[in-house]
């Protein structure tokens, strides 16, 4: 009897799309966001039916709805921790966290950190506004100090988080930053943190029209664009500017904006290393250390990246490794433990 093969579907990104109203505010980021994460969804041949988008409280915590996939809109702040358990026990799955500065990074905060330490094969998005959106206008820990909001009329006195340097702080295997207005190189840093065997953390700053609008317009606009953005590039030097006509050296460990002409050329500049974590560091304090002088551009790209064993490695070797020593275990024995007695 002869057997019919039948050919994989070929996906697009109307496949990656529900029949669910997209319930943002008009002209949100996120809209922008679900565009690309859509568009670059069929390219990475994985079947729907593996891919699981998961988050946690908050106006991108809608994401789950939009995307034609499984999907789970969780709990404030632990989408990381139920992404966790998932990848733990179904590490075949492409795993996506949705998460925004507050969700991720206040109440969130610890569990986006131990998974980044722990290095679980997921991909986490956090959505950075500045603010809190979804209940109407209040600081964020990424608001930028003396932020007059609804819960700050004097203005804020909290430090702000910088999530970069927190995720290299907690040994992220693989950081990188880009935005909303920027399509093309979102769907590529949305390509690279797939392609990253670990926790791929991806800052996208994204514009929140109502309640923060204009908080990132610097690196949007097309008049300011060119000279308050460094788009970092693989074995390439940091030159910026309209005309190219900036870039960025290393004086020692210190990072120094020169002109390029006669003084200095591209062969004098900062080479970009993804692999060289003390200057992965320098990166993600370009804007806010007191201690490096002077005005920057504001980076986008990939920072750093690492490759590390995952989590879920580590304990599928471990637990094949118990078998091994013990041989296959009992529940039941396991619940009654070595002293037992009978009530009578």
């Amino acid at each position: 009897m002869s057997t019919a093969t039948i050919a994989p579907q070929t996906l697009t990104a109307k496949d990656f799309a529900t029949d669910q109203e997209v319930r943002w505010c008009p002209g949100c980021g996120d809209y922008s966001i679900l565009k690309q994460v859509q568009t670059i969804m069929p390219s990475l041949g994985i079947p729907r039916e593996n891919i699981v988008i998961v988050s946690g409280i908050g106006c991108s915590s809608r994401f789950p709805y939009y995307m034609n996939t499984y999907g789970m809109h969780s709990i404030h702040g632990r989408a990381t921790a139920i992404a966790s358990g998932l990848k733990a026990t179904r590490p075949e799955l492409s795993v996506w966290i949705v998460t925004g500065d507050g969700d991720g990074l206040s109440i969130g905060g610890n569990h986006t950190i131990h998974l980044l330490r722990r290095n679980f094969d997921v991909n986490i998005m956090l959505f950075n506004n500045q603010i809190y959106g979804l209940t109407k206008g209040q600081y964020s820990p990424t608001s930028e100090e003396n932020k007059v909001t609804k819960s700050t009329p004097m203005g804020s006195i909290d430090h702000p988080f910088n999530p970069m340097a927190l995720a290299l702080g907690a040994d992220a295997t693989f950081i990188a930053r880009s935005m909303d207005r920027d399509p093309k190189h979102l769907q590529e840093m949305l390509k690279r943190s797939h392609a990253h065997k670990g926790a791929s953390f991806l800052e996208i700053y994204q514009n929140c029209n109502i309640f923060n609008d204009g908080a990132f317009e610097a690196f949007t606009e097309k008049s300011s664009k060119a000279d308050e953005t460094l788009f970092v590039e693989q074995g390439q030097p940091l030159v910026f500017g309209a005309a190219k006509n900036k870039g960025i050296r290393l004086d020692g460990l210190k990072p120094v904006v020169v002109e390029l002409g006669s003084e200095y050329s591209a062969a004098d500049l900062w080479i970009h290393d993804e692999n060289d974590f003390h200057k992965g560091q320098l990166l993600t304090r370009l804007f806010d250390d007191p201690r490096i002088e002077g005005h920057f551009p504001r980076p986008f790209g990939v920072f750093y990246q690492v490759q590390r064993s995952t989590y879920e490695e580590i304990m599928a070797a471990q637990l094949t490794e118990a078998i091994t020593r013990k041989g296959n275990g009992d529940l039941d024995k396991l619940f009654a433990g070595n002293e037992t007695w009978t009530i009578k």
